[in-house]
């Protein structure tokens, strides 16, 4: 069925986006607290985690984007322990921090692995790496009731990192071949990392901690709360993933809200389905974004208002998760460049776009070199056209570093 709706410029969308991600009001004024917190977290959404540490940690990014110097050690209390409002699970086929009151929304996601056939072809619900499916099937096939024992290991001495569980004291040595090549050499994984990564997706254990950013698996029973375990599951959770999304990212199309690069991802005809439901209850509204041939949706709760941001953004930022998105709204093709070979890097290594007002309008290359406390800033690339951000640019470095407990900044060049 043909929608189309009301023509939107792309600077209206961009706008839009901006603010639903929480940035159009500016930053909060006054003491952050953990209120101030939660409600960063409920703009974007989620927290990307990821083990890159030249600058910080991802997770961390967001927050310091939205808010300016907050307290990381607060997000490590929110994140895991006896306190914790968020819990460590797969957006997508990425790791993330979500709200725990999430929590039952994916519960169904988490029985699909339980009742997975590893020597079929996985349910496409499944969230799991591709090295827990390719070793899942084999575990069935050479090592069966290995599992169990993986789960028996951390029943009775959880938490524990993944290196600390061998039921049978059998690994891999670095000389031996790799069980699958096809999972590459950084995610061939020993066969009891493999089953506790099952057990994670499974829902039978869950993120209790990290040490040295290591994570700490223990029964989810001794993670979470017993008032999020014992939480209903809505009749359609799927839906209700999709209207977390929606309101996330403030407008985009299907794909954007619950397709590879959305928050969410969904088998398409799911996605139809729950599209078209959210379009008849007047909770999803059809417009046509100026050069985006695809149909579009606007979050009926979505504003178009001024955004008047200062913000440096991780490469990890829900804001820039769908980068074809980034380059339709900003104009800005953007990709990271930690995977990318040295002599073909562009901008740098890990490489932050400056938010200014509604735009994109530099890429900053940044490091934390701790032994002299110092922001490092190898490369500022601007883009064209763009204003003079010279000053803005600066106040935002220096409140980085002071939020990293860094003295120095040190700008190295710009082009």
């Amino acid at each position: 069925m043909k929608l189309n709706g009301d023509d939107l410029s792309v600077a209206a969308a961009r706008r839009i986006a901006l603010g639903a991600q929480g940035f159009a009001g500016g930053r909060p004024i006054g003491r952050l607290d953990v209120r101030r917190m939660r409600s960063a977290i409920g703009d974007a959404g989620v927290l990307q985690v990821d083990a890159v540490n030249v600058l910080t940690r991802a997770h961390y990014l967001p927050l310091f984007s939205r808010l300016g110097n907050y307290s990381r050690d607060r997000l490590d209390q929110l994140s895991w322990g006896p306190k914790a409002e968020l819990f460590e699970f797969f957006w997508a086929h990425k790791a993330a921090l979500l709200p725990v009151e999430y929590y039952p929304l994916l519960r169904h996601r988490m029985r699909a692995a339980r009742q997975q056939d590893w020597s079929a072809d996985p349910a496409p619900e499944i969230t799991a790496p591709w090295s827990v499916v390719v070793g899942m099937r084999r575990l069935q096939a050479e090592r069966p009731g290995f599992v169990e024992k993986v789960l028996a290991t951390i029943t009775e001495r959880g938490p524990l990192t993944a290196g600390q569980i061998s039921p049978d004291e059998v690994r891999r040595k670095r000389s031996d071949p790799d069980p699958d090549p096809s999972t590459g050499s950084m995610w061939n994984w020993q066969d009891a990392k493999i089953a506790v990564e099952y057990l994670y997706c499974a829902g039978l254990v869950s993120i209790a901690g990290r040490r040295n950013f290591e994570r700490l698996y223990d029964l989810t029973e001794r993670v979470l709360p017993a008032a999020v375990l014992a939480a209903p599951e809505p009749d359609d959770p799927q839906r209700e993933l999709i209207k977390i999304a929606a309101r996330g990212i403030g407008i985009g199309t299907a794909a954007d809200l619950c397709g590879n690069r959305g928050h969410y991802k969904l088998p398409t005809a799911t996605a139809r389905r729950i599209v078209a439901e959210l379009v008849d209850s007047g909770e999803l509204v059809p417009v046509q974004v100026e050069g985006i041939t695809k149909q579009s949706y606007r979050w009926h709760e979505s504003v178009d208002r001024p955004v008047n941001a200062r913000a440096l953004l991780s490469p990890f930022d829900p804001l820039l998760w769908n980068r074809d998105r980034t380059h339709q709204y900003f104009d800005f093709f953007y990709r990271i460049s930690i995977y990318t070979p040295a002599a073909d890097r562009i901008h740098g290594y890990y490489v932050l776009p400056f938010l200014l007002g509604d735009n994109l309008v530099a890429r900053v290359d940044l490091k934390a070199d701790r032994s002299t406390s110092t922001l490092l800033v190898p490369t500022i690339t601007p883009e064209p056209n763009a204003p003079d951000f010279t000053r803005p640019l600066r106040e935002e470095l220096e409140l980085m570093a002071n939020w990293l407990a860094l003295e120095n900044v040190t700008i190295t060049t710009s082009r």
